[in-house]
């Protein structure tokens, strides 16, 4: 079984996707596939740590990244799909692709797999039509997007979705697509309990993307409102996004500089290792906005290398947090955010309750059972040879 995956972001580029990816490839290869992976070239700080391997191969192309070195915004989109569109087109024939969201990218995709007469698996973790609409862009834009996203989808001869809400947007921009539902996963071999934590201990921590939709100001808000009250946790920010410049120049504003810290995207065993390193990690999902399905997997990373989590999120993400004891939920409220930390940082979990939440996402999140469950969707499309199976 030969398999393309097409996507803008690949390991050893820090990311969610790029985990969800190896930890694909990595499933697909132990069945005796032989994957090649179309991505980008990786960011100069990343240069020298390739994923390449003998058991896979993968070929980078350049591409344009935005100031924080993502590759995010549509010029950035279009230097990776407009060559996606003749990679896929020449490259060795495959028995089927699989695409990786931006849906710009299924649709260049899905024009290549119309020529060349092969199935296509659309990898759906996220709905950015939804998505798009929680950034505030025009509606022309919106009304674009969601058309692309839609060709895209309704090309796919099946879909692999991330979560039931996920797989319910799917549905209702394409009824007739075939969906399976896989779940989130973490890689289990990076993200454990006895990974070495980052040294000094910091009271809080946030890994990972800072977007519109996250929301991730509140914790800054909730920060000067403790800083009120004389406390001042020892808080950082790692990661990149749309709000990171914002979020510095609040915590400049609130004169935090002393106690919060940033620092640019790492890879994922430094990210296993900031995460193990603080008493509670951060992550969270603006509230009424139309996306209120979405989970910030970066709340499963910490879980998974036992730290708690204070998440603020719609109703149904801070139900789980708060029923399962992961830590703490509440909603996207700067008040109850400000109570939450002040409870998190007076509260070390202590070894029981690492590895009590460590169990939990071995359980319940790790990526070998996600990838197993994506790789056998891929493995359907390839014997099947349907080209089109929704439309």
């Amino acid at each position: 079984m030969r398999i393309t995956l097409v996507t803008r972001i690949f390991a050893p580029e820090p990311s969610a996707a790029s985990q969800r990816l190896q930890s694909l490839v990595d499933a697909l290869v132990s069945r005796g596939g032989h994957v090649t992976v179309l991505t980008s070239t990786v960011p100069r700080a990343l240069t020298g740590a390739d994923a390449d391997s003998t058991a896979f191969r993968v070929r980078r192309f350049p591409v344009l990244r935005d100031r924080a070195g993502y590759v995010r915004g549509y010029l950035q989109y279009m230097s990776f799909d407009i060559p996606a569109f003749f990679r896929a087109l020449f490259s060795r024939r495959a028995d089927v692709i699989v695409v990786e969201p931006p849906p710009t990218t299924g649709a260049v995709v899905r024009l290549a797999s119309a020529i060349r007469r092969t199935p296509y698996v659309y990898y759906a973790a996220d709905v950015w039509s939804l998505a798009s609409a929680s950034t505030g862009a025009p509606r022309p834009v919106l009304r674009l997007v969601k058309a692309i996203e839609t060709f895209a989808l309704r090309g796919a001869a099946r879909v692999i979705a991330v979560s039931d809400g996920v797989a319910a947007e799917v549905r209702r921009l394409a009824p007739r697509a075939d969906v399976t539902v896989v779940g989130h996963g973490v890689d289990e071999r990076v993200f454990r309990p006895d990974v070495v934590p980052d040294e000094p201990e910091l009271d809080a921590v946030y890994v990972g993307t800072a977007s519109e939709w996250h929301g991730a100001g509140v914790f800054v808000d909730a920060l000067r409102t403790l800083a009120g009250r004389g406390l001042r946790p020892r808080v950082a920010f790692v990661g990149q996004g749309g709000e990171w410049r914002a979020l510095r120049e609040s915590v400049r504003a609130a004169g935090l500089e002393e106690t919060v810290s940033f620092s640019g995207p790492v890879d994922a065993h430094r990210a296993a290792g900031r995460l193990r390193g603080a008493r509670v990690a951060l992550a969270s999902m603006r509230m009424g906005i139309g996306y209120d399905f979405a989970i910030p997997t970066k709340m499963y990373s910490a879980i998974a290398v036992g730290t708690p989590v204070l998440v603020a999120a719609p109703e149904s993400l801070r139900t789980l947090v708060n029923r399962e004891q992961l830590g703490w939920g509440c909603s996207f409220d700067v008040g109850e955010v400000a109570e939450a930390l002040a409870a998190a940082v007076a509260q070390p979990p202590s070894s029981e309750r690492r590895a009590a939440l460590a169990a939990w996402a071995a359980t319940n999140v790790g990526a070998s059972a996600v990838a197993a469950r994506a790789a056998d969707v891929v493995a359907k499309s390839a014997r099947s040879g349907s080209l089109i199976g929704t439309r």
